[in-house]
């Protein structure tokens, strides 16, 4: 019990920021990304990223047919759809879900919110925004010789949270976002470098 209570009291200050920024740069993490500007003044902001030992062009088709019914999120399924998200993570590239578009939907569940493709640039740049506005998530493809940093951008605003909603987003959704992310992030890089 003391050890739980220590790491939750030394979590601000130890362990957010790494939590916040994991396997990203200092440069990356303070960089403007596209789809920065659609939502300027978060409550929270996560960078994320990870080295894919392939192109750009080998990891975009993953991030287009993401989705509920769709390519999944290459994370933990099982817990996805605990939720009711409908999450089931392709194994292989779907033809039918490579054409999209600006303005098109991503969707996350049936009652999950919808978000819209705002930033579509082929081999460099997808940014979804939650069509109530509150959420930003940015996928930025950087060539690097070798291969590509895959960065994972995520801009939330909780205006009208109470003191205790915040206190629980802090230290419990935003680890718990993590171990998701880093999942996503490991299963986008082990696809990519492995599909032919």
């Amino acid at each position: 019990m003391g050890v739980a209570a220590a790491a939750v009291a030394s979590y601000p200050l130890l362990w957010r920021e790494w939590c916040q920024t994991w396997g990203a740069t200092e440069q990356e993490a303070q960089a403007t990304l596209p789809g920065d500007d659609l939502l300027l003044h978060p409550d929270l902001l996560t960078t994320r990223a990870i080295t894919v030992e392939t192109p750009p062009g080998r990891i975009w088709p993953w991030l287009v047919q993401m989705g509920s019914g769709r390519g999944g999120a290459y994370t933990y399924d099982w817990i996805e759809n605990l939720f009711g998200l409908n999450m089931h993570s392709a194994e292989e590239i779907l033809p039918q879900f490579q054409d999209l578009h600006l303005g098109d939907v991503l969707p996350v569940g049936e009652g999950g919110p919808k978000l819209l493709v705002e930033v579509l640039e082929v081999d460099h740049a997808l940014v979804l925004r939650s069509d109530d506005g509150r959420w930003v998530w940015a996928f930025v493809l950087h060539e690097i010789p070798g291969g590509t940093r895959l960065i994972s951008r995520n801009r939330i605003a909780v205006p009208d949270a109470s003191p205790l909603l915040r206190w629980f987003n802090q230290l419990v959704m935003e680890p718990g976002s993590l171990v998701m992310e880093q999942k996503m992030l490991r299963g986008i890089k082990e696809r990519a470098e492995w599909y032919l």
